[in-house]
């Protein structure tokens, strides 16, 4: 109903509230029934309209083109935007009406068939997420590869990003078209990945291999405590060194103690307090199947190395099981990942002589898988031979697991007066004597030699310091159980349970390698694989022969 018909009918209805009498019931009730009507249609008429404007909306919307998705970069000179759509950039105008303020770089825009810009779209909360390579001058980032044979590229980042810090090794979302990192995942478990708390050791607490240790504070300790020296020798300090030899000898607790008692004595020498960075890594845990993952992580670990270092802490680089990521490149043509990590680990290397607080130490049991441009000089000068310990050694290691706060057995106690000490040197000289002694019960390996001749291994032969421990701790257990049972009793560790841990430790471990490692056993035990032709297991239990299988 048109306004000029809505008030055309209210005039009449006025004109006849004027004509009609007033005190006429049923004239005033037919003129209230009237209006009343009337109200009703102009409602009903009005609310048709609504619908009617809303239906037609709803009609346009639905038949209107669907809007282009594009990724907004920035805003140009002349009032244009540049906008990404795909893999194409296009310049664009925008809606004059369009409010500019919310769309910034990293926004996604709405655009029409001329590709103008008519407002957001929500931002997708998925895609792909890459390692940073480096943070790169005026906020761009260098990516990692995306396959083989790319090198990586280079993104922006969005408005969102702007003001983060990004580093190296940090995790981002990139936008659909790839172009800008919208998200950041900062990765402090990965930073700090490689570092490791280690609690004050001393030189003491490593038995048995004082020639070692010698060899590490000369070349290492010295350099750092009396720069001045070296300098009027033109002798530049050592860089690197190889610890090698068989497992469970102290390689590890060797790291450690010179990563403890160097930092006391360089705090002494600089006159004031310097942090340790000790940076443990286990070489197999390193590697990584894809292209160029190895290598980013050798980047990143001297990366930390030499951050920590201009912070002024005293940095060790510890490389567990070295030979796994620095094996001898192959030279066949077959990709070997060798080929890339070696030179990569070189070249950071080499790039580290200009800081005098950074110590590379590298372990490995088979120092000859090693790749020779790796050991050569000037980048590890020192390759120092942890070797299994001598019966001295083995003694002194032993008292320092079996150390005098553990109790020992009553009756041993009452034997020597209540000497505590002398208890415990009988208990330490009896179980060496036990484990060094050469007869048919200990026995452990035959080995038979392409000339004719073998040789027997005895259990003093594979004595490691990772053994001796555990033989305590076998005795320890033993001795628990006995004062659990007899809570009332007196009980501490014996010399029975001592030699029934030695029996033990080495009846669970007499199966020697299957053919696959037994080189590298052989090795181990300073045994060229060439000259053996088996290597045969004897068993304690059996005393004709004692020997079971033959593993060649």
């Amino acid at each position: 109903m048109s306004s000029s018909s809505k008030d055309d009918i209210s005039e009449i209805i006025e004109r006849l509230r004027r004509i009609l009498p007033e005190n006429d019931p049923k004239a005033m009730l037919l003129l209230g029934t009237l209006e009343d009507h009337f109200r009703s249609s102009i409602e009903v008429t009005e609310e048709l309209k609504r619908q009617i404007v809303e239906f037609e909306e709803a009609y346009t919307k639905l038949t209107s083109p669907a809007n282009r998705t594009g990724l907004f970069l920035k805003w140009l000179d002349d009032d244009t935007g540049l906008v990404v759509i795909g893999d194409s950039e296009y310049v664009v105008n925008a809606d004059p009406k369009l409010d500019r303020s919310p769309i910034v770089s990293g926004s996604k825009v709405r655009l029409n068939e001329a590709y103008a810009i008519l407002g957001e779209a929500p931002l997708s909360e998925i895609g792909s997420v890459v390692k940073v390579d480096a943070a790169l001058e005026a906020g761009r980032l260098r990516i990692s590869s995306g396959g083989p044979g790319v090198e990586g590229r280079i993104i922006g980042r969005s408005q969102a990003l702007e003001d983060k810090s990004i580093e190296a090794g940090d995790s981002v979302r990139l936008d659909s078209t790839g172009r800008l990192a919208v998200e950041l995942f900062e990765e402090k478990e990965n930073k700090d990945f490689f570092f490791e708390e280690i609690p004050d050791t001393p030189w003491s607490a490593i038995g048995g291999q004082e020639e070692a240790i010698r060899l590490i504070r000369e070349t290492i300790e010295q350099p750092l405590l009396h720069p001045e020296i070296y300098e009027k020798f033109d002798k530049k300090p050592l860089k690197g060194i190889l610890l090698f030899g068989p497992p469970g000898c102290g390689k590890t607790l060797i790291g450690k103690a010179t990563a403890s008692n160097l930092t006391k004595e360089y705090a002494k020498s600089v006159g004031h307090e310097v942090r340790e960075y000790f940076m443990y890594i286990s070489g197999p845990k390193i590697l990584n199947m894809w292209l160029g993952e190895t290598e980013r992580m050798v980047r990143e670990i001297f990366r930390i190395a030499r951050e920590k270092a201009k912070e002024g802490r005293l940095v060790f680089i510890f490389l567990d099981e070295a030979e796994s990521v620095l094996r001898t490149r192959s030279s066949g043509r077959w990709l070997n990942i060798s080929n890339t990590v070696v030179p990569q680990f070189c070249a950071e290397l080499d790039g580290l002589v200009a800081l005098d607080n950074v110590v590379l130490m590298l372990t490995s049991n088979r120092p000859d898988y090693i790749d020779p441009a790796i050991l050569r000089p000037e980048r590890i000068d020192r390759k120092i031979k942890i070797g299994r310990p001598d019966r001295e050694a083995s003694r002194e290691i032993l008292g320092l697991y079996l150390h005098d706060s553990i109790p020992v057995d009553p009756i041993l106690l009452a034997k020597h007066k209540c000497d505590s000490a002398a208890a415990r040197n009988e208990l330490l000289d009896r179980t060496i004597e036990a484990l060094w002694t050469a007869n048919s019960s200990t026995e452990f390996l035959k080995i038979m030699y392409r000339n004719g001749t073998s040789s027997v291994l005895y259990w003093r032969d594979l004595v490691s310091g990772a053994l001796l421990k555990s033989v305590v701790g076998r005795a320890k257990d033993t001795a628990i159980r006995r004062a659990i049972a007899d809570l009332d009793g007196d009980h501490g560790v014996t010399a029975e349970d001592l030699s029934k841990a030695i029996a033990d430790e080495f009846r669970e471990n007499e199966i020697f390698p299957k053919s696959d490692t037994q080189d590298d056993w052989l090795k181990l035990l300073d045994i060229e694989p060439e000259s053996v032709v088996a290597v045969r297991p004897i068993s304690g239990q059996r005393p004709e022969g004692r020997m079971r299988k033959t593993i060649s």
